[in-house]
């Protein structure tokens, strides 16, 4: 029983132009990937997404849907546009344009505190694209966000991946993770100014992303967004795994609200593979809860469960902690793992506080530091909640550049706490996890990159002069392809030539 397991986080971010509201969403975020890109010649440039393996309309429920009844924008396994920027970099994570929006797809990583740090990776990324593009006397300024909304009626995702055994009922993850998901969001919340998908309602609610689900489980991730996504894409080999796509969480900041968002749910789906769920805690009508649970940040809100009982989602919470702790300490006592351990005593700790003082929170929360933030400035100048710069607030909490995000001002001067350190971030800007397959796809991106025609989460495509084909090397496990498997390899074979011969013996 553990909190680590194979995640990533993929997050797509807001881009706006000053001045042009007008601005194309698409040539914008091409600007900002290919800015990125520009530098990195043949180490990134060359290399193209490999779409060969993906299905995106394959449904966890044993079916799949037709292509021509399909949305646009589910249709993820070609590009829209030939022309919008896609690369692959060196720390193993994938830029480019989704939706109109640039998102950072993080690699694959092996536990809850490595997916905040290629995660932050991923905001040290945007914030080195919008510099550069300041910085050509040709390109007029672009800002990025790390938001889910634009307040107009528009959502954008940051969406969860955790490797699971394939042999899970699906079922049972539609039945113990709803009402986790429902709930979650007192920890994971980025908390938002405005009520409904346009934001017109006034107050400020917790999560960012509930207003836009609609239903309790479905394949799209755009449109009738559900609770439970069924997209069965494991990305790695079907008969063994399966990929849980989560669309529900928020862009987080706040690095233990992050840890918490992965470290928790890595432990409920732990508990689901195992059948160790003594209660079933199912919500009476999960999506009006859902919205519920967010429009209330007092957390006073009673949900109805199934079983005829009702709690508020910090006790639904507590519920879950329950279950967890009192599986793990009978089946590991104190020989659970450090990063499970932490998980447990940082997420007690939360839901202690956030029944007794939610204020108390702000330095781990995203949502609590906000409201924080947002009340004092309410209070010293007498505004209410519809005023238009309560919004403009919200929006600059997320603004990428240090100078101008008010979460980077706190974490500034030391009001948030921290869980990994600048020069980790550093680093993990160009080099990939050491634990998970993303070092292999890295690292060939890095030594071999001119020899690198393509890649993908579970595969890299080699172009060798002199060799007639393209040699596709697969990465079916996650598992596979880490430092202690291939590093020394890969140290050893100075050319993609000689890395393709040894591998072939």
């Amino acid at each position: 029983m553990s909190a680590r397991r194979i995640m990533g986080i993929e997050t797509e971010y807001g881009v706006s132009a000053p001045g042009d509201p007008t601005a194309n969403a698409m040539l914008l975020s091409s600007q900002v990937v290919n800015a990125y890109a520009a530098p990195l010649g043949s180490r990134a440039g060359r290399a193209r997404w490999d779409y060969e393996d993906e299905a995106p309309l394959r449904d966890a429920r044993g079916w799949e849907f037709p292509r021509d009844a399909a949305d646009p924008s589910q249709l993820t396994d070609s590009p829209d546009d030939p022309g919008l920027a896609n690369v692959i970099l060196t720390n193993g994570a994938r830029l480019y344009v989704d939706h109109a929006h640039p998102e950072f797809s993080s690699p694959e990583v092996s536990n809850p505190r490595d997916a905040v740090l290629w995660d932050k990776a991923g905001e040290r990324v945007m914030l080195e694209a919008v510099r550069r593009i300041a910085a050509n006397p040709g390109l007029g300024t672009v800002n990025l966000y790390k938001n889910n909304t634009d307040n107009k009626g528009a959502s954008y995702g940051t969406h969860e991946n955790y490797l699971m055994r394939r042999d899970t009922p699906f079922a049972d993850i539609v039945r113990h993770l709803t009402p986790f998901f429902v709930t979650r969001q007192v920890i994971a919340g980025a908390g938002r100014v405005g009520r409904g998908q346009d934001g017109t309602g006034q107050g400020f609610q917790i999560s960012q992303r509930a207003d836009f689900f609609e239903v309790e489980v479905g394949l799209e991730t755009t449109l009738k967004r559900p609770i439970i996504n069924t997209r069965d894409e494991p990305h790695a080999s079907a008969d063994r795994f399966r990929r849980l796509h989560v669309i529900i969480g928020d862009a987080t900041q706040c690095e233990v609200a992050t840890y918490l968002k992965m470290g928790t749910t890595a432990l409920v789906l732990e508990l689901i593979e195992e059948k160790a769920f003594t209660r079933d805690l199912a919500v009476d009508r999960p999506v009006p809860s859902l919205h519920a649970v967010s429009h209330d940040p007092e957390l006073k809100t009673l949900l109805r469960l199934r079983d005829g009982t009702t709690a508020t989602a910090v006790q639904v919470q507590w519920m879950y902690l329950e279950q967890i702790s009192s599986y793990v300490t009978g089946r590991l006592g104190d020989d659970a793992d450090e990063q499970t351990k932490d998980v447990l005593a940082r997420w007690e700790s939360v839901l202690t506080r956030l029944e007794s003082d939610p204020m108390s929170c702000a330095r781990e929360l995203d949502w609590v530091a906000k409201l924080r933030l947002l009340q004092g400035f309410r209070q010293r100048e007498n505004l209410s909640w519809d005023a238009a710069r309560l919004q403009l607030i919200d929006l600059q909490w997320a603004d990428v550049r240090p100078e101008k995000g008010l979460y980077h001002r706190l974490a500034q001067r030391g009001q948030v706490e921290r869980l990994v350190s600048d020069e980790e971030i550093t680093a993990a800007v160009s080099i990939p996890p050491e634990d998970t397959r993303a070092y292999f796809r890295g690292r060939c991106l890095s030594r071999y990159g001119e020899h690198v025609a393509a890649a993908s989460w579970d595969s890299v495509i080699f172009d060798v002069p002199g060799r007639g084909a393209l040699q596709r090397v697969p990465t079916l496990d996650p598992r596979r392809g880490t430092r202690d498997h291939v590093g020394a390899l890969i140290d050893r074979c100075p050319t993609a030539a000689e890395l393709l011969d040894a591998l072939a013996t």
